[in-house]
Formats: C-alpha cells, sequence, structure tokens
C-alpha cells in the first residue's frame, strides 16, 4: 500500500508515539496563538483592527479545540462521506488564520502546528501542496511587513527551511509506522500460521495415536475372535466340546477388548497394567492369554527393575508386544513364540521372537500391509528409544524394542 493511499490515522493506531506528539503540537499552537496576540496588542495598542485580531483569534483557538472532535482522529484520508467533517474544519481553521496573517503578520508563527495538523488529516500529496502555500503565506506576509527595512534574507529561507524540516520529520515518523504495521502484520500471520500447524500436527498426532492403539488392542481382539470362531464352525459337528472351549475364549477376548476399548476412550492405561499389575505381570497375563492349540507363547524375565518403571514406558511396551504378537498370528504361521524383558541398568529391553516363516525387512509383512511395525517404531521413538527387526524368510523373526530409563526417572 502506497502512502499516499493510506489513512494517517493508521499511524496513530500503530504509533503510541503520536498521541504524545499531537499533545506538544496542540501545546505549542496555543502558545504560538497567545504570544502572537500578545505581540500584537504591544505592538499596535489602540489600533482599529484590534477587536478583529482579537475575535479572530478567539475564534481561531475554539475551532482548533474542536479538533478532536471534528479533526485528523475521525478522518479516514478518504474521500467518503466521513472525511467531510474533518476537511470542513481545517478549511476554518487555514481560512481564519489565514485572515490572522494579512492583519497580523506575526501570527505566522502558527503555520508548524498547522503543518502537523494538514499532514494528519490530508494524504501526502495533499499536504505537501497545502505546507507549501502555507509556507508562501508566511513568507509573503513577512516580506511584506519588513519590507521598508531591506531584504533580509531569513524572511525568505528560513520558513521554506522550516517546513521542509518539519515536513520531512512526519513523513519519515509515518514510514516508520508503516514500516511496524507491516512487521506487525507479519508477526500476526506467521502467529496463525503456526497455530494452524500446531493443530495440523496435533490432529496428525492425534490420528496416530488413535491408529496405534486399535491396532494393538481393538484391531488383535476382533482377529482372534474371527480365528476362533471359525475354528469353533469348523469343529461344531466332529467336536462340539472343542468348539464351546473356542467359543468360551472368543468371549473372553471379547470382554478383554470391552475393558481395553473403555480404557481407550478414557485414555486411561491398558487393562493388563490396571489395578497396580506389573509390566511383568502384564507380559505373562499377555503370554497366556495369546496361547493357543497352534501357538505356544512363553513369557521370560531377566532381571529386576531398581525402580518401578514409568507408566508410559509399561504402556508402549504392552502395546509393542501385543502389536509383534498379532503380527506373529496373521503372519508367521509360528508354533512357539517368547516374550523376553529384560531389566538393564540404563534401559529396558523386549524382545519378542518366533519361529514363523519369516520375511524380509525391506518388504511390507505378508506382502499387503505394513502397519504393525511403523506403530511399534513410533512407540519407542516416542520415549526416545529404538525398535530393531531382524528376520530371514524361513528362519524366523525376532524384534527388540530398547527404551532409556535415565531421561524418563
Amino acid at each position: 500500500m502506497r502512502m499516499d493511499q493510506r489513512s494517517p490515522i493508521d499511524v496513530e493506531a500503530v504509533d503510541p508515539d503520536v498521541d504524545w506528539l499531537a499533545t506538544v503540537m496542540h501545546v505549542a499552537f496555543f502558545v504560538l496563538l497567545c504570544s502572537s496576540l500578545t505581540r500584537y496588542l504591544i505592538v499596535h495598542p489602540g489600533d482599529r483592527a484590534t477587536p478583529w485580531v482579537i475575535a479572530l483569534a478567539v475564534a481561531l483557538a475554539l475551532l482548533y479545540v474542536l479538533g478532536p472532535i471534528l479533526g485528523p482522529r475521525q478522518s479516514g484520508g478518504g474521500k467518503g462521506p466521513a472525511a467531510k467533517g474533518p476537511m470542513l474544519w481545517l478549511v476554518a481553521v487555514i481560512g481564519v488564520w489565514l485572515t490572522l496573517v494579512i492583519m497580523a503578520p506575526s501570527f505566522g508563527y502558527c503555520a508548524v502546528p498547522l503543518f502537523y495538523t494538514g499532514l494528519r488529516t490530508l494524504r501526502t500529496q495533499s499536504a505537501i501542496i497545502l505546507v507549501a502555500l502555507l509556507t508562501a503565506i508566511v513568507v509573503g506576509a513577512q516580506v511584506k511587513l519588513r519590507l521598508r527595512y531591506g531584504f533580509d534574507p531569513t524572511l525568505m529561507f528560513a520558513p521554506p527551511a522550516i517546513a521542509a524540516i518539519a515536513t520531512a520529520v512526519f513523513l519519515h515518523a509515518q514510514r516508520q509506522a508503516d514500516r511496524l504495521r507491516t512487521v506487525i502484520a507479519d508477526l500476526v500471520r506467521t502467529r496463525r500460521e503456526l497455530a494452524a500447524t500446531e493443530r495440523r500436527q496435533g490432529i496428525f498426532a492425534e490420528r496416530q495415536r488413535l491408529s496405534m492403539e486399535i491396532h494393538d488392542t481393538l484391531a488383535q481382539g476382533l482377529s482372534s475372535q474371527k480365528m476362533l470362531l471359525q475354528a469353533a464352525d469348523l469343529l461344531w459337528d466332529d467336536d462340539p466340546r472343542t468348539a464351546c472351549r473356542h467359543v468360551s475364549t472368543a468371549a473372553s477376548i471379547a470382554e478383554h477388548n470391552l475393558a481395553e476399548a473403555r480404557r481407550f476412550v478414557h485414555d486411561l492405561a491398558p487393562a493388563d497394567l490396571a489395578d497396580g499389575s506389573s509390566l511383568d505381570d502384564a507380559l505373562r497375563t499377555l503370554a497366556d492369554r495369546e496361547t493357543t492349540d497352534a501357538l505356544h507363547v512363553r513369557f521370560h524375565q531377566d532381571g529386576t527393575p531398581a525402580t518401578p518403571l514409568p507408566e508410559r514406558v509399561q504402556s508402549a511396551l504392552l502395546r509393542i508386544a501385543q502389536g509383534a504378537l498379532a503380527n506373529i498370528r496373521e503372519h508367521a504361521d509360528a508354533t512357539t513364540a517368547a516374550l523376553t524383558l529384560s531389566h538393564l541398568d540404563d534401559q529396558v529391553v523386549l524382545d519378542v521372537a518366533d519361529d514363523g516363516r519369516g520375511f524380509d525387512p525391506a518388504e511390507k509383512p505378508g506382502g499387503v500391509r505394513g502397519h504393525g511395525l511403523p506403530a511399534m517404531r513410533a512407540r519407542a521413538q516416542q520415549l526416545g528409544g529404538t525398535l530393531t527387526v531382524e528376520s530371514t524368510p524361513g528362519e524366523g523373526t525376532a524384534v527388540s524394542a530398547a527404551i532409556p530409563l535415565a531421561p524418563m526417572l
């Protein structure tokens, strides 16, 4: 936006010192007005024009007092109806002042505050023209007054120099305000963009958390129930006792999943860690629950923790174990699997190994999807840990999650 297209009131909205500067200019105007009137009364006592000069000076003072109501503060600097009041006020002030200068040239000293008023009220180009006209009037009045004393270069060049300095200072302050406004706008825009980015990141993180929770809890339970119910359907006629056992196990898994879902909704710890159970107990319970006729899961603990593990570490390792066993059950065709929890001095390590068909770690498990491993890796990385996968086709798979303890304690 160009300066000549901007309302001067914008400067006031950006620069808090504008109010202070306006106060100084108002005080200076009344000081100059009173001193000019006093000089006139001293130099021209009893002059016939004295009543008119006094009346015009009082009128100018009263008009100037109306400035805060009709003046630049309400000026939009535009051409609409909102600018008519300030413009009429400015024309009236300059008209009365011009009459006073013609009658008493000493009132020309009031021009400097009027420069500032014009610069605040008008657009830049119009204000510069007004300043030039006011300066010419002051020079003409002073030269006419003192022409009988001979040529005085200060009367010709001092007023234009003062006008140029006042205008330059004001325009410089105006440009500084423009730059400040631009910086503030950039900061506000950047803050909004940062807030939007943080919201998007929060949404993405929450979606990732939800996907991991669903994959490691509800999806596993539904998969186990499906397999058990399918097995029960196949055995229902030939071996109803085994079929009923499969149905009972499926019902138990459904009950456990319901508890997981409730804790998941309330963002609580996994069900196996409820009631103060330790991670060791939870993994042992998980191994017993995942053991079936086709897959035997055993748990082994190596060492004991010096202090209780943080809840976040326990929850993450339990979810990693659940995810690893889900992959084994769905993709590995394994007959045995082992959960090993090792408590070391500076970290805790969970190893999940199986004797299944294995896979190429560079490819997606099962050749179709691979959400489980990225979810497990994300859980480990959130706690500053690492997830290592070792597997060879035909030779089984080993997944190792190591979580450092020092930053958590």
